[in-house]
């Protein structure tokens, strides 16, 4: 096979980078591997590391720092046939950590390269998670109070299934990717090497030091018998076979015409225990009936037997681009906590918006048209205020109907909630 190496865009790295010597010893799995490029995707993020996906003419996929385990996943799982190699420098290991756990855990066929050379090498030689303790780097003394990471012993103690730390030197590199690359599994190679761009200006690393080091450490050069197990991508498919077939989301039929033609914006402006949310559910199922398109967004406090509770609902005979309301229509002030988070929309509405308005509720100054009701004079509960606002809304043929709004009820409940339900919305005085 031929080399994968991109000519028009050659290895540009530091004289002496130890990451250019991983870099053709990756090649070179290739070429024994007898892979072309479109079998292969190279993921990488920031950094020295993140140039190695414009050296290789193949896939590629450069993201963010430490997150390029995220992508990987997601194309070894939508691809299973692909190749999928990253690779990752010991900053990006310590910044996307919790990322390298979980594949670590979840044993996906990706293949991790640590190019560790023990500092941030591009961003001006700071402490990384691995810089030794005695070690001299421009972020001052916060090395010499951390114990650096075992990338080996934390990968294998995290239930990598290949895990090997390795010298950039050593000849035999390109035969252990191989084997990284062909492992079923997750697999986590950390290549200890010299950044003399930053490291070896400050501290004396050469390539017989680096070979002491691996010598006195506990040795990791492949699978790892305790955490051999099924790769996660197959036992995922065939599990998954194995369940029944998810059922088709079932249909909503049109039946009524809108009472408004266009776009029609609703805010409900409750308070926790007012059931806002379903009521602005109910609202969009209403919608539905009428053949509109529609967007729901909630906001609630993650208390939630106290404060504001709102929902956001757009109805429109045309496709929805973006979720969010510009100008409401209708607005619900059930209640002053709402109505308080929304404060400052008021002065700008005008009387084409109607306000639905609870007695009781303080409203701020608003040009908006404001329509009165006594909820709790007509002995509703509070818990049924959104409902009973939803039913003043459609008798007064703003955004939704009656029959629109009881369609929505049958759809959504069933038996006694259901008559009771559609008995509120009939008492509710307008």
């Amino acid at each position: 096979m031929t080399s994968l190496i991109n000519e028009s865009r050659p290895p540009v790295f530091c004289p002496g980078c130890s990451h250019e010597r991983v870099l053709y010893a990756l090649d070179q799995a290739f070429q024994s591997l007898g892979l072309e490029g479109r079998e292969i995707v190279m993921v990488s993020d920031i950094g020295c590391s993140g140039l190695f996906d414009t050296f290789f003419n193949t896939h590629a996929l450069h993201g963010l720092h430490g997150r390029a385990l995220t992508y990987a996943a997601g194309l070894k799982l939508a691809q299973p046939d692909l190749n999928v190699v990253v690779t990752m420098g010991d900053g990006g290991l310590g910044i996307g950590g919790a990322h390298v756990l979980s594949a670590c855990r979840r044993n996906l066929d990706l293949t991790l390269l640590v190019l560790n050379n023990f500092n941030f090498g591009m961003t001006g030689g700071q402490a990384s998670v691995t810089t030794p303790v005695e070690a001299e780097v421009a972020s001052g003394f916060l090395n010499r109070l951390e114990k650096p990471m075992d990338v080996a012993q934390v990968a294998a103690a995290a239930g990598a299934g290949f895990v090997a730390k390795v010298s950039a030197y050593q000849k035999g590199l390109p035969d252990l990717i191989k084997a990284a690359i062909t492992y079923d599994g997750f697999a986590v190679v950390e290549v200890q090497g010299v950044c003399p761009g930053r490291y070896t200006r400050r501290n004396r690393l050469n390539p017989k030091m680096i070979d002491e080091a691996l010598a006195q450490a506990p040795a990791w050069s492949g699978p790892v018998p305790a955490n051999q197990r099924p790769e996660y991508g197959q036992a995922y498919r065939r599990l998954a076979q194995s369940l029944k077939p998810a059922q088709e989301p079932r249909g909503l039929s049109v039946k009524f015409k809108p009472p408004q033609p266009g776009r029609q914006e609703v805010v409900i402006l409750g308070s926790a225990g007012q059931r806002v949310i379903t009521a602005g559910e109910l609202l969009g199922l209403a919608g539905l009936s009428a053949g509109l398109q529609v967007t729901q967004k909630n906001e609630y406090d993650i208390t939630v037997l106290r404060g504001p509770s709102i929902s956001e609902l757009i109805l429109s005979p045309e496709p929805i681009d973006y979720a969010s309301i510009d100008h409401p229509t209708v607005v619900l002030a059930l209640a002053r906590e709402g109505v308080g988070r929304f404060a400052k929309e008021f002065p700008r509405l005008d009387s084409a918006t109607l306000v639905i308005r609870a007695q009781g509720v303080d409203l701020p100054e608003t040009g908006a048209t404001v329509h009165d009701v006594d909820l709790k004079g007509q002995g509703l509960k509070n818990a049924d205020w959104s409902l009973a606002g939803l039913s003043v809304q459609a008798q007064l043929g703003r955004a939704i109907s009656l029959e629109m709004l009881r369609a929505a009820l049958a759809e959504r409940f069933r038996g006694q909630t259901l008559e009771e339900a559609l008995a509120l919305i009939e008492r509710v005085k307008a």
